[in-house]
């Protein structure tokens, strides 16, 4: 039997609800949650590592690099096949993926957790639990990189996105599609990654900062990021990459300082470029020396801005960071 470690952090999966603070709170550690799991002893030998009951929102880069080395370290056993990660999933898009950049191994690495409290009827946690340790177990899923996994869906770390705030099948690969589904029967594996991004580091730049642009929007916020002391910024640009002219001039101010400035689009899905050419274009961003993001969201593009600063690239190491993997 297939032997996987499960390091537990808290999130949703941990809670229930308390009258006297209004609303549900960390109350399950690692072994509580296990017990509410039956049917483990099925699928594979669980090793379970606690750390905490720690909600989603409140991690930082320190506490990301920290986990990432409990995870190599539990991974370097020669008996362990593969690790789950539980954890809140507010953050999980931009947890999973600072992950995949920093290991480098082929043992599977899952993330999950859970939507519904566990004293909610319908509470989704040992399902997804369940699931994501048949998806660590599993010798097709060797090589994939790190994947998120609830509602029965395999989903690559550099593509997923929470779709909905409350939904139970709230994740989705908007630009590639799911690597597989799991249940009961096992792992369907419907196509494997073309490539993946990676960059060794033991620090994150702090103050990585993203501008979502909209209608209407000058540079006065970029404006203040920089003059906040930012490491890096991250512009979400309306459609295929474009802004106001004025936003534009904000962050050519800060290139010339020597802040590095990254370019996503704030869709769902697709990529920034330059397809237009007209004043605060995709076109005329690149060429001020913005650096492309490829399919990455914005706040994926932050994770990997704030790792790649943190290991001290220099502009063509970032470039070739943040650019899409070649298949």
């Amino acid at each position: 039997m297939a032997r996987v470690a499960v390091v537990f952090t808290g999130g949703t999966i941990s809670t229930a609800f308390d009258p006297a603070a209004g609303g549900n709170v960390p109350v399950l550690d690692g072994a509580g949650i296990l017990a509410r799991t039956p049917g483990l002893d099925a699928v594979a030998d669980v090793v379970a590592i606690d750390r905490g009951r720690t909600p989603a929102s409140h991690f930082t880069f320190p506490v990301l690099l920290e986990l990432a080395e409990v995870v190599r370290n539990a991974l370097a056993d020669a008996s362990v096949d593969g690790a789950v990660v539980v954890q809140g999933t507010d953050t999980i898009e931009e947890t999973s993926f600072c992950w995949d950049l920093l290991l480098d191994g082929a043992k599977p690495v899952v993330v999950t957790g859970a939507m519904r409290a566990s004293d909610e009827a319908d509470f989704d946690g040992p399902a997804n639990l369940r699931d994501a340790i048949r998806v660590a177990a599993d010798p097709a899923m060797r090589g994939v990189g790190v994947v998120v996994c609830l509602a029965g869906t395999i989903e690559p770390a550099d593509d997923v996105v929470k779709m909905h705030a409350s939904a139970l099948d709230t994740f989705a690969s908007p630009n590639g599609g799911s690597l597989g589904r799991v249940g009961a029967a096992g792992v369907t594996v419907f196509r494997r990654r073309a490539g993946r991004r990676r960059i060794e580091t033991a620090r994150a730049a702090e103050r990585v900062h993203l501008i979502t642009a909209t209608v209407a929007m000058d540079g006065s916020l970029l404006a203040a990021a920089v003059a906040a002391g930012a490491d890096g910024i991250v512009v979400a640009a309306t459609g295929a990459g474009n802004t106001d002219p004025a936003l534009l001039a904000e962050a050519e101010r800060a290139m010339a300082a020597g802040i590095p400035v990254a370019l996503a689009s704030r869709c769902v899905a697709g990529r920034a470029g330059a397809a237009y050419a007209f004043p605060g274009g995709g076109a005329t961003w690149v060429r001020a020396g913005a650096l492309p993001v490829g399919h990455l969201c914005a706040v994926k593009a932050r994770v990997a801005l704030a790792l790649g600063l943190g290991a001290g690239l220099d502009r063509d190491g970032l470039a070739a960071l943040l650019a899409d993997p070649l298949g």
